[in-house]
C-alpha cells in the first residue's frame, strides 16, 4: 500500500519517567527540595509548574511519586508547546529529592499558507466531485502560538478560492493568579461564491456564482474553568448575522425556512470536558467523556429556537506488546425537529462518521455512533536533525500502526426529508463499516490515516483522512 508519511509528534516520545532513584522500598516518604525547570526559553516557568501535582514541600512516598511524575510529564505535554518533556527526580541526602523537569520548546510562529480542498474530507473530494482543482481553498493563516510565553493564541486567517473567510481570534488560557480561568475571542467575516444549498442521495449539492451568495457575520467570547488538572468547563456566548443571495431562497425554500433571506440569532454555549488521556493528539491509553448543551435562539424575537446537546466517552487501553485497543461511543440530539437546513447537524461533520460512509452526509435531529479500533505499532523512530540550524526543527519522530475497525450508528431522519422521500437510505437503519488500514504520526501533531473499509450497504474502497480518528 502507497505510504504518505505525515504525522504526530511525541506521542511515543520519551514514554517513560526517567528516576534516578533505586527504589528500596516502595513506601519510602521523600521530601520535595526544590523543582527545577529548564529548557523553556520562551514559555513562562508558570505554565509549567501549574501542571506539576508535585510542589515543593510536599511529601510523597516512592511508589506515589512515580504515578504522579507519569501524569505531570503528560500533562506538560499535552499543552502542546514542546516536543518533548522529561520530568524526573533527583535524590539528595536524607530523603530529600528535587523534582527536574526538561522540556525542548517546539517552533511557535507559523505564517502558513492555505492551500486545502474545500470539503469534508479527501475522499468526498475525490470521488463525489471528482478531484476538481477549483474546489481549492488559499491564503494565509497567520498563528502565534505560545504567544507572551503564556500559551496564549493569537491567529488571523485571510482565505480566498472556493470558500472566502476572514477570522480573528485570541485565546487566553489564564486570566487569574490561580491559573483556572480563561478566555478566548472570536471574529469570522466570509462571503462564499460557491455554497452548499441541498443536500440530495445524502451529497450535499453546491451553487457557484459570480457575486456571494452567502455573507455572514459573527462573533462570539468564551469563557473557560479549568476546575482540576483533567477537567474544564467553559461557557460561550455569540452571535450570527447570515444574508443570502436570493437563488439560494429559490433553490431550497427551506435554508433559511419560509424563503427568508435573512437570518440572525444569538446563541449560548456550555461545554464540559474531562481529560484522561495520555496524549490527546494521537491518545494511546486513558479515557475522555465530554459533552455540550447549545440553546440557539433566545427569544425576544428570535426567528430560530433549537436546544441541542451532544455526549461522548472515548476510552484507550495498552494491551502490552505494542498493541492498543480504542473505543468510541457519542450521541447527539436536538429539538425542534423542524429546523431551517442552515442548521441541519449530523454524522458526516466533525468526524461524527461510520467510517465507509466519508463521502455522504446523513442529516438528523438526533444519532448515536460506536468505533472501536484495534491497532499494532509496527515501526517507531525518532530522528534528531542536528543539521538543522534551529532547535524546534531538529526532533522528526515517525510511529506507524496497523490496524482494524469496526464501526456501528444510527441516525433519525428529519421530517421534512421524510414527508418528501428525500435522503432517506442512509436513515433510521442501523449503518455499520469494518476494514484495516494505516496509521501514520509524527510531527507537530499530523496525523494520516488510509484505510480500506466495507459496510453493511455494499460499499468499499479506500479512504483517506488527514485527522486522528477521534
Amino acid at each position: 500500500m502507497l505510504a504518505l508519511i505525515v504525522g504526530f509528534l511525541g506521542a511515543m516520545g520519551t514514554s517513560q519517567m526517567d528516576t534516578v532513584i533505586a527504589p528500596t522500598d516502595s513506601l519510602r516518604i521523600l521530601t520535595v527540595n526544590r523543582v527545577l525547570i529548564i529548557g523553556n526559553k520562551t514559555t513562562k516557568e508558570r505554565i509549567i509548574s501549574r501542571e506539576l501535582t508535585v510542589k515543593p514541600g510536599d511529601t510523597i512516598s516512592l511508589k506515589r511519586l512515580e504515578h504522579e511524575l507519569l501524569w505531570d510529564k503528560r500533562k506538560i505535554y499535552n499543552l502542546r508547546l514542546f516536543h518533548t518533556v522529561v520530568v524526573r527526580s533527583l535524590e539528595l541526602s536524607d530523603n530529600k529529592i528535587d523534582i527536574l523537569v526538561d522540556v525542548t520548546e517546539r517552533w511557535y510562529i507559523f505564517p502558513i499558507p492555505i492551500f486545502e480542498l474545500s470539503d469534508r474530507n479527501f475522499s468526498e473530494w475525490w470521488q463525489n466531485y471528482h478531484h476538481d482543482p477549483s474546489r481549492v481553498n488559499y491564503g494565509l493563516n497567520l498563528t502565534r502560538y505560545n504567544f507572551r510565553g503564556r500559551n496564549e493564541t493569537l491567529q488571523a486567517v485571510a482565505q480566498f478560492g472556493f470558500t472566502e473567510r476572514f477570522e480573528l481570534s485570541y485565546r487566553i488560557p489564564y486570566i487569574d493568579k490561580k491559573q483556572k480561568q480563561g478566555l478566548q475571542f472570536n471574529f469570522d467575516y466570509s462571503t462564499p461564491k460557491n455554497l452548499a444549498y441541498f443536500t440530495e442521495g445524502h451529497i450535499l449539492q453546491y451553487l457557484q456564482y459570480t457575486k456571494p451568495l452567502k455573507i455572514t457575520t459573527g462573533a462570539s467570547v468564551t469563557y473557560f474553568y479549568r476546575k482540576s488538572f483533567f477537567e474544564t468547563h467553559s461557557f460561550q456566548s455569540g452571535f450570527r448575522d447570515t444574508r443570502i443571495n436570493d437563488t439560494i431562497a429559490i433553490l431550497n425554500p427551506n435554508y433559511f425556512a419560509q424563503n427568508r433571506l435573512h437570518l440572525q440569532y444569538a446563541f449560548v454555549n456550555y461545554t464540559f470536558n474531562s481529560e484522561h488521556r495520555d496524549v490527546v493528539q494521537y491518545p494511546l491509553r486513558g479515557y475522555q467523556i465530554s459533552g455540550y448543551v447549545q440553546k440557539t435562539g433566545l427569544g425576544f424575537g428570535s426567528q430560530i429556537d433549537m436546544l441541542e446537546a451532544g455526549l461522548s466517552y472515548a476510552r484507550h487501553i495498552d494491551l502490552k506488546k505494542n498493541f492498543f485497543l480504542s473505543n468510541y461511543i457519542g450521541g447527539y440530539g436536538s429539538t425542534p425537529t423542524t429546523q431551517p437546513y442552515a442548521l441541519y447537524n449530523g454524522m458526516g461533520y466533525r468526524r461524527q462518521l461510520v467510517r465507509g460512509y466519508e463521502t455522504y452526509v446523513i442529516e438528523t435531529p438526533w444519532f448515536v455512533l460506536n468505533k472501536t479500533t484495534l491497532k499494532k505499532r509496527i515501526f517507531y523512530k525518532v530522528w534528531n536533525l542536528n543539521s538543522m540550524p534551529r532547535e524546534q526543527l531538529r526532533y522528526l519522530p515517525l510511529a506507524i500502526y496497523l490496524k482494524t475497525y469496526t464501526d456501528w450508528g444510527y441516525a433519525e431522519n428529519y421530517q421534512y426529508y421524510t414527508d418528501r422521500n428525500l435522503n432517506t437510505r442512509l436513515t433510521n437503519k442501523l449503518l455499520g463499516g469494518w476494514g484495516t488500514g494505516f496509521d501514520f504520526v509524527t510531527v507537530y501533531d499530523m496525523v494520516i490515516r488510509m484505510e480500506y473499509t466495507m459496510t453493511n450497504q455494499h460499499h468499499r474502497g479506500f479512504f483517506l483522512s488527514l485527522k486522528k480518528e477521534f
